[in-house]
């Protein structure tokens, strides 16, 4: 089995849009990531790998879930593509090139992307996609070529809110 952990960034402050990439994480941002990387930790949920936009409210989030999944920071993955976009297909294709020694990885990216991610790797999802949105997608698979759009089974959702 493969699992792919998909992470909305989460909470930034409400200014500096015209800077949008340096934009930090606001104080609830800090705590909502605490919590739902937390609930992560409580499953015993331990990337293999952790991949993530290099905005620094996404690298921020990614910081904080490293921390406590006891992930080494310095072996982040950062890739540009998932700041500008990069299509659902792309997204397929760069989980298909995986290592296949790799079970679990976890993803950090920005809306309205990752609602795309998740609605292409699942079957059925058209839900709302808050900050710091969390969805565990586990396929079938023994090999991360063989993932398929809309062959995932939703594992675990948590939204912030949940634990308020």
């Amino acid at each position: 089995m493969k699992r792919v952990i998909i992470v909305r960034h989460a909470k930034s402050v409400s200014h500096g849009y015209d800077q949008d990439y340096d934009r930090i994480l606001s104080e609830r941002g800090e705590e909502d990531a605490l919590t739902i990387s937390l609930e992560l930790q409580k499953m015993n949920i331990h990337p293999d790998l952790i991949i993530a936009s290099p905005a620094v409210r996404t690298s921020q989030t990614a910081w904080i879930f490293a921390d406590t999944l006891g992930y080494p920071k310095k072996t982040i993955l950062f890739k540009k593509k998932l700041y500008s976009g990069k299509t659902s297909e792309n997204f397929l294709a760069m989980l298909q090139e995986l290592e296949d020694e790799k079970e679990t990885i976890i993803v950090f990216g920005h809306n309205p992307t990752v609602y795309y991610y998740m609605h292409f790797l699942l079957r059925d999802f058209n839900d709302d996609v808050p900050t710091c949105s969390t969805a565990g997608i586990d396929f079938e698979v023994d090999s991360w070529s063989k993932l398929r759009e809309r062959n995932g089974k939703m594992a675990f959702r948590f939204i912030p809110d949940m634990f308020k």
